[in-house]
């Protein structure tokens, strides 16, 4: 049987395949064997490079610098799908005055770096920031403050305002791509019974388009929370930040840096896990609903 653009591959093909997964294998141990000697040959290993992460104010520090980094991720994450929705809209629309603004702004903030937004926005807007959120400090709970980081905002809201406008501008082109992706005819069909084209795109597109694009939004999210580490140029306290407190301190750069790496790592696995059991209960929901609607139709004839 053939796909198209693709064979199924014969024995052959397949014996090749494992076998050069066998060979990926032994070369990425044989790497990571090497990496371990030559720390060890430096004692990087030594017990007194990573006493230090034993002490309850380090770990606690290491606590506050994670919840830093999943808070800037969240914000920036959830808003810049908004904004990609949004802008995604915008530019399928078949309206000019909408159109092309649209394509303007995606054009531009893609190809901006975010080191350069992140930088922009701090020097220009934190001291802004800043007093609004004392006043939201003073406004809201203790608790409520604490967990959205509004001491901490003169430096978070220039973070996730570029992470945003970045992956906000890179999603649009994702979500434009999989509302492409669904047949036309669905688009004719929700036309001619009378839906707006407001009701076609949130009713209609989006709905069959998110299953083709959770890869890529999945992809996007994890570039997101990799990229909150840029908020180290502006001393946002998140891991990276953290772990140069720790460093500077205690000497143990690589111990350090093999910490913060695996924190990190971590937090892509849950995400990718997250988008995982996402797309198996979806894939559950629309079967179920298939076949409802199949024995709907029996019923009826």
């Amino acid at each position: 049987m053939s796909l198209v653009l693709f064979d199924v591959p014969g024995p052959r093909a397949r014996r090749r395949a494992r076998i050069f997964s066998a060979l990926a294998i032994v070369v990425f141990a044989a790497l990571v064997g090497w990496v371990i000697w030559r720390l060890d040959q430096r004692d990087q290993f030594d017990s007194t490079l990573w006493e230090p992460f034993t002490d309850r104010g380090i770990q606690k520090a290491i606590a506050r610098g994670l919840g830093a980094t999943i808070r800037a991720a969240l914000f920036a994450i959830v808003l810049a799908l908004i904004l990609g929705i949004l802008l995604a809209a915008g530019r399928l629309s078949t309206r000019r005055w909408l159109r092309w603004p649209c394509v303007a702004f995606v054009e531009f903030f893609r190809a901006t770096p975010v080191v350069i937004l992140i930088l922009f926005l701090f020097i220009a807007f934190s001291g802004d920031f800043e007093p609004i959120g004392d006043d939201l400090s003073d406004a809201l709970p203790e608790r409520v403050a604490a967990i959205l980081g509004t001491d901490q905002l003169g430096t978070l809201a220039p973070l996730v305002i570029a992470l945003m406008l970045y992956n906000g501008a890179v999603l649009a082109e994702v979500f434009r791509a999989g509302i492409l992706a669904v047949p036309k005819g669905q688009r004719e069909a929700a036309a001619a019974v009378g839906l707006t084209e407001r009701q076609i795109m949130s009713q209609v597109l989006l709905p069959q388009a998110t299953r083709i694009m959770l890869p890529s939004i999945v992809s996007q999210a994890v570039v997101a929370l990799k990229d909150t580490s840029l908020g180290f140029i502006i001393a946002y306290p998140e891991l990276v930040r953290v772990g140069r407190n720790i460093y500077d301190t205690r000497y143990n750069i690589i111990p350090t840096v093999i910490v913060i790496t695996i924190i990190y790592v971590a937090l892509n696995m849950a995400v990718d896990g997250f988008a995982r059991w996402l797309e198996r209960r979806q894939a559950r929901r629309y079967s179920r609903a298939a076949v409802s609607q199949a024995a709907a139709v029996t019923d009826a004839t």
